[in-house]
């Protein structure tokens, strides 16, 4: 496990389930002052919330117990459908599936759906054929995409036709295999990243706007924007606290500037009162970001406590959480 998807607040798609961070039962840290804080249900229980998306910032975490759940199989349906249904319907799929999510393309009229089913581990397994599966993603969705992003960046004209291309070509599979094997996937063609969490009764109008916004600008967008889900938690600093969360992410090819756009659709997002992702890009610092989190001011005097020499501060800590 790599601690910093706990500590950045790293999630998939749910409206049932929590990020990585409300897994978190246990942790064991090192403080400022060299001492062992052990954290869990009978030991300092009231600061697991703040330990388990800490930022890095409270102290460094040496061990950290997870709640797990048996091995699991997944029945995964993947298909491109027209975005305004999908948009029209996706909060009701959302709640009656385990685990949906959608792509979008600008410059198409496409979304491209992702709808996972929980099994019994001794369920029947269906894979996808080696070959087909090879295809779809070291040549298709790395290869020949790396390839037109890069064409993309030089020629920006060529972006529509090349994301309508890429919707006919991919996303239309359906598999039966450990969950291991369908939520993880390789993509090796390099981007930067913005994603922002809203209450989930917000992400039909954000997302309306933002695509309207990409159409009025001329944009040439080459990377789809990505909508996912997650159940409300309880974490002081989790994007999810408080409220079921649907996330927006935007992408941008990492030969292009994605300022201007970032910067845009950053708007769109707080004006829908959006959490920024603690470890993608965004320009909030600690005052714009207390007034999204209700426990923010507990858990800075929480890092007071634990770290007042700020021996773990970093450019970016004292940004989003203050000197």
């Amino acid at each position: 496990m790599d601690l910093r998807a706990i500590s950045t607040g790293t999630h998939g798609t749910g409206a049932r389930f929590g990020g990585i961070s409300t897994q978190v039962v246990g942790a064991t840290l090192v403080t400022a002052d060299a001492a062992l804080l052990t954290v869990d249900e009978t030991q300092n229980a009231d600061l697991l919330p703040a330990v388990a998306l800490g930022l890095g910032a409270l102290g460094i975490l040496v061990d950290v117990t997870l709640q797990c759940v048996p091995a699991f199989v997944l029945h995964a349906v993947e298909h491109p459908e027209p975005l305004d249904d999908v948009l029209a319907n996706m909060l009701s799929r959302a709640a009656q599936a385990d685990h949906f999510e959608f792509y979008w393309f600008p410059h198409t009229d496409v979304a491209l759906t992702k709808t996972n089913t929980r099994l019994p581990e001794s369920a029947v397994r269906l894979p996808l054929p080696r070959v087909g599966q090879w295809i779809d993603e070291a040549v298709l969705s790395n290869g020949l995409y790396r390839v037109a992003c890069g064409l993309g960046a030089v020629a920006p004209f060529i972006v529509p036709p090349i994301s309508r291309l890429a919707v006919r070509l991919t996303g239309d599979r359906e598999y039966t295999d450990v969950s291991t094997r369908v939520f993880t996937q390789s993509r090796t063609v390099r981007f930067r990243e913005m994603e922002y969490a809203l209450p989930v009764e917000n992400v039909g109008a954000a997302f309306t706007e933002m695509r309207a916004l990409i159409s009025r600008r001329g944009w040439k967008i080459s990377f789809p924007v990505e909508v996912r889900f997650a159940a409300a938690d309880d974490l002081w600093l989790s994007t999810a606290h408080g409220r079921a969360t649907a996330y927006i992410a935007v992408h941008r090819y990492w030969r292009e500037n994605p300022t201007e756009y970032f910067e845009a659709v950053e708007r769109i997002m707080l004006a829908h009162d959006g959490r920024p992702h603690w470890g993608k890009m965004h320009t909030l610092d600690a005052e714009a970001l207390r007034t999204r989190y209700p426990r923010f001011d507990d858990f800075v005097a929480l890092r007071d406590r634990l770290d007042p020499s700020r021996m773990f501060a970093n450019h970016y800590l004292e940004r989003v959480l203050g000197r």
